[in-house]
């Protein structure tokens, strides 16, 4: 299948279909807007790796807009031939948390507007445009090695102005981004350390969840 379109491999995909995994999926929290097949990542990543950094495929892919091939598609599109405009695109489109994390965690924290995106993303009122914003800043944390300490130290206002999201998958995104900028190095440890107890005081239920979370995991360090 080397050679395949986007219309083939839907073919493909399309008769593994698991209503009981779909079910399981939903029970997580992954509820896609469009058609959902319940196929998991471990199974489409073997797939995935015929296909590796086809830019077209990933596009074509995308605008199926089947579940499990928007996850091939980020695994299997180019870093380098994607625009700002693109990454707005499938912004947009996110509808669930499973597709917002593979997309910045696989793709887009490999791009030259990655910090960029983070910044502005974090300020967007949408529930997975802003989730993503924050998960762009831990996938930096954990995958952008050559990346300053200043890059980290600026996301932490915005990690405190969006700790007051009551929404589950925006508090979730806030707290993994603290976290994992923490465990970059001592110095981003105590910036982010003396972050969650300035978060905790502030008068949210959202935030003080996020301090104490973050709290335990970096005083284990």
């Amino acid at each position: 299948m080397t050679t395949a379109t986007a219309t083939e491999i839907v073919a493909h995909l399309r008769p593994r279909r698991s209503p009981r995994d779909i079910e399981g999926q939903r029970r997580f929290g992954i509820t896609p807007g469009g058609e959902h097949l319940g196929i998991s990542m471990a199974a489409l990543r073997p797939l995935a790796r015929a296909y590796r950094r086809n830019h077209a495929l990933a596009l074509a892919l995308w605008e199926t807009g089947v579940h499990e091939a928007r996850i091939l598609a980020m695994l299997v599109d180019d870093p380098a031939q994607i625009t700002r405009g693109q990454m707005e695109a499938w912004a947009r489109q996110f509808d669930n948390w499973a597709t917002v994390d593979g997309c910045c965690i696989h793709l887009f924290n490999r791009t030259p507007f990655a910090v960029e995106k983070a910044h502005a993303w974090s300020r967007r009122r949408t529930e997975f445009v802003k989730r993503a914003g924050f998960v762009l800043m831990a996938g930096l944390a954990v995958h952008g090695q050559e990346l300053p300490d200043a890059v980290f130290l600026e996301f932490l206002p915005a990690i405190r102005r969006g700790a007051t999201d009551e929404r589950n998958f925006v508090k979730k995104a806030v707290n993994w981004a603290l976290r994992q900028i923490g465990k970059r190095n001592p110095r981003l440890r105590r910036a982010a350390m003396a972050e969650a107890r300035a978060i905790q005081r502030l008068d949210s239920r959202a935030a003080r969840w996020i301090a104490a979370d973050a709290l335990r995991e970096l005083l284990r360090k």
